[in-house]
């Protein structure tokens, strides 16, 4: 099932998919279920957004694939390597992904993002997925220059826009099944299977809840595949994983201030 967060007739809704149209449901489905308002939205018509927007944050996993980690200048470490980006990263798909004039390299990398739906504190791999609503798609958009000189993450990928999330959630996805694929102006520059992962979804959920408590509507992103580089205003971004959809962003400069 096809979840989306979307805007019509200037009201923010949830619907699930179905073909060509948005069932409209009567609420948040991560805490109102799944009831049905009898309404139906043509997609045609409707803005698809951000289908979550983390409560309290974004969970990420450095190196989590071995040609990445060896891009990067390094080996895989042997346990999940997790940071932080804040909710005020998130952006929908085709809201635009805004270069900040503090960087002179900012880079995309196309990841799996998985939605928590309900407390995690302690679990074990066995029932991590149990806590799991369902899967989007996300990238962890970095300024490279300043991860590099800061030594730790939070400013390098903290930007306003620096986490493009969507365009739905699918509560049925199965990421032995599917691949990962990152394109620049429709030029492939990110291609891997999912399997490749080093730290799997369970063992990640397993790692980060013995850490902090996860909350239904964090949102897990579990690392890139080798090929990440740069990007420039006007150039668009697509992130696309099998069965999950089109990321796709485009990219302007921030505005200089006034």
């Amino acid at each position: 099932m096809k979840i989306a967060r979307f805007s019509h007739d200037d009201a923010i809704m949830y619907g699930i998919v179905d073909e060509s149209d948005l069932v409209v449901l009567a609420g948040d489905p991560m805490f109102a279920g799944y009831e049905t308002t009898g309404a139906r939205v043509p997609l045609a018509d409707a803005v698809l957004l951000a289908p979550v927007i983390p409560r309290s944050k974004i969970v990420c996993v450095g190196k989590n694939y071995h040609d990445h980690a060896a891009e990067m200048g390094g080996v895989a470490p042997e346990e999940p390597l997790l940071f932080l980006k804040p909710n005020t990263a998130v952006i929908g798909p085709g809201d635009a992904i805004v270069r900040p004039a503090l960087s002179e390299r900012t880079e995309y990398e196309g990841e799996l993002a998985v939605v928590i739906g309900k407390i995690a504190k302690n679990v074990k791999a066995a029932d991590a997925l149990s806590h799991v609503l369902g899967y989007t798609i996300g990238n962890d958009v970095t300024a490279r220059d300043l991860q590099r000189k800061d030594g730790q993450w939070s400013r390098a990928k903290g930007f306003d826009t620096f986490c493009p999330l969507g365009p739905v959630i699918e509560t049925d996805f199965d990421p032995a099944s599917a691949t990962i694929e990152t394109r620049v102006n429709g030029e492939v520059r990110q291609h891997a299977p999912l399997t490749d992962m080093i730290h799997s979804v369970a063992t990640i959920i397993e790692y980060a809840s013995a850490v902090f408590t996860l909350l239904p509507g964090d949102v897990i992103l579990t690392g890139t595949p080798a090929g990440v580089g740069t990007f420039e205003a006007g150039d668009t971004v697509e992130v696309e994983i099998t069965g999950l959809g089109i990321l796709r962003s485009a990219v302007r400069d921030a505005q200089p201030a006034s």
